[in-house]
């Protein structure tokens, strides 16, 4: 049952009852790569079984600041935003029955880095905490993954090319020395000398 109103309730009100009290998870920072899909995760619990009154929100604020903006709503069906910087680019995940509200953004990019909140609401349970979700998109760069073969080659075939290298240059200049030292030195074989 609920408790009696305290003094704390005005800046908690789900002290007001404890009972009315949504449980919600989500990551604290998502990594993503531009124009890649990137999935923004958000489970929740109620106390409560879910109705058709469930509403999910998820709010947005850039890095620079600035206010929220809701850029995905649900109670039902889900709308998905027509304008602003997220249009035809938020996609609905979720499964309401088990407790699933995440969504996933298409082709991210570096300035949709921010802030994220979702945030449940299951009459008459609708007090909950409101963990952020920090997006972090950034550009995928050359990915090269060294795989115990790739090293192991890698390792043997830079110092054998090195030494081959070293060694057709000295080969090489001894030949030429060679040659140098044998034309002011040539003696005369004995058939020219008898002639």
């Amino acid at each position: 049952r609920c408790r009696r109103p305290s003094p704390l309730s005005a800046v908690c009100p789900a002290c007001i009852c404890g009972a009315l009290s949504l449980d919600i998870k989500t990551s604290p920072e998502v990594r993503g790569y531009v124009g890649e899909q990137v999935v923004l995760k958000c489970s929740f619990k109620s106390s409560f079984p879910i109705t058709e009154s469930l509403t999910i929100d998820w709010t947005y604020r850039p890095l620079t600041g600035g206010q929220m903006e809701t850029v995905f709503h649900y109670q039902s069906v889900a709308y998905t935003p027509s304008v602003g910087r997220f249009k035809d680019r938020i996609s609905w995940l979720g499964n309401t029955a088990k407790g699933d509200a995440s969504i996933a953004i298409q082709s991210p990019s570096v300035s949709d880095n921010g802030t994220f909140i979702c945030s449940v609401k299951n009459p008459p349970d609708v007090y909950h905490n409101i963990p952020q979700t920090v997006l972090i998109v950034t550009e995928r760069g050359f990915s090269f993954q060294l795989t115990s073969v790739t090293l192991l080659s890698i390792v043997v075939f830079i110092p054998s090319t090195v030494v081959v290298v070293l060694m057709l240059v000295r080969m090489g200049r001894k030949s030429g020395l060679i040659k140098e030292k044998k034309k002011p030195g040539c003696k005369k074989s004995s058939v020219e000398e008898s002639e």
